[in-house]
């Protein structure tokens, strides 16, 4: 249906009425949530759309235990009710009145969606958009460096890091990922070792989560602007291998990088900030923010001694490397802000200037 000359493909109205006569004439699914079966042709419909428009992908299958969930919309969706402070519930179709655990205050929302992650909890997540946070209006600026070592490093000193598992942790994930190569495929024993893989991985993300949440908050309430380096994530993270023709060098030095890089939460905590404080997040441009002096302004690339060590071969300045970096990161977006400053100025004073007329001809 997607290659050139094929009919086009019935619609999401079309389906609708489809989905009409397959419940009509299935029993197993008529015992369906209509409503849920329609939400799901949306989806699809929606696929299709953005499939033709250009930017996304064909769409696919969905795997097994990848995004499985539903959601409600209409009249259903609002039979919600608090029980006490720490529990609720809601009234699923199909299903019945299904206790929840609140983790903020219920909202007044028209649809919500239940998914079930790969450790195999259930969540339900309602359609809000949550007012931004308000700037404190003090006009202060902060500069913020990610790293590996160091998740974040802001230009006032402060060093924040990222929750990482402990060794002993570590130690039990590799145990279960040994134990996983050894299993039958599509033996119980193999699904049990994967389901207490997911789990690890679980609470890693909700750690990281967490700790972007976190700091996310306590950025946007306390400064007016923050400046971060406009990485290109997925670029950096791309494998080294290469190809037959061409292998690639460090290539295990390379895939541990590109772990400890995503395990710091670097996308989602700029994601959140734009979020909770829309105009106030700035990026500017990575180049040598890292080799920089912040003192005398020297650029050379012997002035990293190593990760956590900056000094400036040319003032003898010494500093932390990542509080360094951060510092010159919010003199970029000062000095952005000042140039744009003086552009408006600049236009403004030429918009109110009288326009100059040519004298008077001479009879």
């Amino acid at each position: 249906m997607w290659r050139p000359g094929r009919p086009a493909a019935p619609g999401y109205a079309a389906q609708c009425e489809q989905l009409t006569d397959a419940r009509a004439a299935e029993p197993w699914l008529k015992a369906g949530s209509q409503t849920v079966q329609q939400q799901a042709l949306r989806n699809l419909d929606q696929a299709w759309r953005n499939f033709y428009a250009g930017p996304h992908g064909r769409p696919t299958w969905r795997r097994e235990g990848v995004h499985e969930g539903f959601r409600i919309v209409g009249a259903a969706a609002q039979r919600v009710e608090k029980l006490n402070r720490k529990w609720g519930r809601v009234l699923v179709p199909k299903v019945g009145w299904v206790k929840l655990r609140l983790s903020r205050k219920l909202p007044d929302a028209k649809s919500y969606r239940v998914t079930r992650d790969r450790a195999g909890r259930w969540h339900l997540a309602f359609a809000v958009i949550p007012e931004p946070i308000q700037a404190p209006g003090n006009g202060d600026v902060v500069g913020v460096d990610r790293g590996v070592t160091v998740s974040a490093a802001l230009s006032t000193g402060e060093l924040l890091s990222c929750p990482s598992p402990s060794g002993r942790e570590q130690q039990r994930f590799k145990h279960l990922q040994r134990k996983l190569a050894r299993a039958k495929r599509g033996s119980n024993r193999r699904g049990k070792i994967r389901a207490a893989i997911a789990r690890f991985k679980a609470r890693e993300s909700d750690r990281r989560k967490n700790w972007v949440e976190h700091t996310t908050t306590d950025l946007a309430r306390r400064f007016d602007i923050i400046a971060l380096e406009d990485l290109r994530i997925r670029n950096m993270t791309k494998s080294a291998r290469g190809t037959i023709e061409a292998p690639g060098r460090n290539v295990r030095r390379k895939a541990g990088l590109n772990r400890g890089i995503l395990a710091q939460g670097w996308g989602l905590l700029v994601q959140r900030l734009e979020q909770k404080a829309p105009g106030r997040v700035e990026k500017v441009n990575p180049a040598y923010t890292s080799q920089t002096c912040s003192a005398c302004g020297h650029v050379a690339s012997e002035n990293r001694e190593n990760q956590a060590v900056f000094r400036c071969v040319a003032c003898r300045h010494k500093a932390n490397a990542d509080v360094n970096a951060a510092i010159n990161i919010e003199r970029i977006s000062a000095a952005g802000r000042a140039v744009d400053a003086r552009r408006e100025t600049a236009v403004l004073v030429s918009e109110k200037r009288e326009p100059q007329h040519a004298p008077p001809a001479v009879a």
